[in-house]
């Protein structure tokens, strides 16, 4: 089994495989698969081989699957958009689109050890597909991680790794030990078959809306996973024919933690406090220029939400039988200031990822 080769698209150079270029730059692939032929029939397309039935986008192979993938799409009146359940996978979070592709590539390449830096959702899911490829993994965590992703990460035979002070130290300390020959990187940030499986977010999306785009997603943004998966996934489909338009793409970012709007808006815009959505603290997003380069692209935009807004609706998602984990409720919370802000107005057709399950709060 062999694995697709990387290209750095700063420099241009390509390698077997890499986690990051020698010039410093993140890697994608050398090539994106697409299918040529025209959409199929939504009403017969099977969708029982999960994320991996689009396998005519996909460059990985699935050698390490837990059926992920096909996450409901409902109405989600309230809100007067529709809301894709991302924590009904495997391990509660959307991360699984990510882990599945990611361990998918490590076991083509032969991997005996994973390592991997996550405030907890990230690192629950590399932990418990490495456990279903049967390769070792160890996850960098900071030291404030929740008891219930540690136990995850704990029950899967990885092994947590603690490491005090901010988020970022977290990171440092894993490439410290990755670049020491810890093991290989099955980082959400770094590695490009991470979002090879966040793009499918998209297709799934279409396929459930009859490969109709809606006219915008908005989700939340820290190091920009399932917003950049999402940006590639609906730019794929439209590069193939099977989508006639793009929607816009609106991100979510925590107060505080907010760099992506105050790039776009200036720092006042990006200030105050969040320590609730603390899934996305991300300081410096490790590909924070192909996320605007995504904004700019689809006429997107970007906004910070304090910690009284995602509590507030975090209480109306539960009250309205969607038990999802606090950061999961800044996307919905950001729709609603999108609305306010006249950035959306009242007819526009709307998808909201829910990306994490309450069960591990």
């Amino acid at each position: 089994m062999s694995a697709p080769s990387l290209r750095c698209p700063d420099c241009g150079a390509t390698y077997a495989d890499r986690w990051r270029c020698e010039c410093g730059r993140p890697l994608d692939y050398a090539e994106r698969p697409l299918p040529d032929g025209p959409a199929p029939d939504p009403g017969a397309f099977d969708t029982r081989d999960g994320l991996w039935s689009f396998d005519e986008f996909l460059p990985e192979a699935p050698a390490v699957s837990l059926g992920e993938g096909a996450t409901p799409l409902v109405d989600a009146p309230d809100w007067d958009a529709q809301f894709k359940l991302e924590y009904v996978f495997p391990t509660g979070s959307f991360k699984d689109r990510g882990a599945t592709t990611t361990l998918s590539r490590a076991a083509a390449l032969g991997v005996d050890t994973v390592v991997e830096d996550s405030s907890g959702n990230a690192g629950a899911a590399i932990a418990t597909y490495a456990a279903r490829a049967g390769i070792d993994a160890e996850i960098y965590v900071p030291a404030s991680v929740k008891d219930s992703k540690l136990r995850a990460i704990r029950r899967a035979g990885a092994t947590p790794v603690k490491t005090a002070g901010p988020r970022q130290a977290t990171t440092d300390a894993c490439v410290e030990a990755v670049e020491s020959g810890a093991g290989w990187y099955a980082s959400h940030a770094w590695n490009p078959a991470f979002y090879a499986g966040t793009a499918t977010f998209a297709y799934e999306t279409a396929l459930q809306r009859d490969w109709d785009a809606p006219d915008a997603v908005v989700l939340p943004l820290g190091h920009g996973t399932l917003f950049l998966g999402a940006y590639r996934g609906f730019r794929a489909l439209l590069d193939a024919g099977w989508i006639d338009s793009m929607p816009r793409l609106l991100g979510a970012q925590a107060a505080g933690y907010a760099p992506v709007v105050e790039a776009l808006h200036g720092a006042e815009a990006a200030a105050g406090a969040n320590g609730v959505a603390d899934g996305i603290q991300i300081p410096e997003p490790t590909r924070g220029d192909r996320i605007r380069e995504a904004i700019a692209a689809t006429d997107g935009d970007a906004v910070a939400l304090d910690e009284s807004a995602v509590e507030s609706e975090l209480a109306a998602l539960h009250a309205r039988g969607f038990y999802t984990e606090p950061t999961c409720a800044i996307a919905p919370a950001a729709l609603r200031a999108y609305r306010e802000r006249g950035v959306l107005d009242g007819d526009e057709d709307v998808v909201v990822p829910l990306t994490g399950s309450g069960l591990k709060t």
